[in-house]
């Protein structure tokens, strides 16, 4: 199993919206690196739901549900995926908190903050999960 983080602001898709929903396309993405870590998902994959610009912290956890393929919002070569909502966590993990975890520091998510999707180590995952039951 491979794990990944994807960042959404809230003001446009949020945590709550994607629970009321059901599932969603995560399309949209247009950068090289992101679109390699969406190509890399395979089914049953989790991956954090992070907020972005507004909120700036995780909130749940999704499952991939279908693999990569063409993204429907254009005809040039970019990818898109299906994710399902899995957990919400107790509480949201800060970027904050996750910057003061010494373990955590090389994430792309505070290395590469721009970064839209990005892989994480299966220990990371875990801690962040973690860092959300407290």
């Amino acid at each position: 199993m491979n794990y990944f983080l994807v960042k959404s602001e809230p003001s446009v898709y949020s945590w709550d919206m994607f629970l009321k929903d059901g599932h969603t396309v995560w399309e949209g993405v247009r950068n090289y690196a992101a679109r390699l870590h969406l190509r890399a998902m395979k089914k049953g994959d989790k991956v954090l739901f992070y907020h972005s610009n507004d909120g700036l912290c995780v909130t749940g956890i999704a499952k991939v549900s279908k693999e990569a393929y063409q993204d429907p919002t254009t005809t040039d070569d970019w990818s898109a995926v299906d994710l399902v909502p899995f957990k919400t966590l107790k509480r949201p993990v800060t970027l904050a908190e996750m910057k003061a975890e010494k373990r955590l520091q090389k994430i792309p998510l505070i290395t590469i903050g721009r970064l839209s999707v990005m892989p994480l180590k299966p220990e990371e995952f875990d801690l962040i999960v973690e860092m959300g039951k407290k």
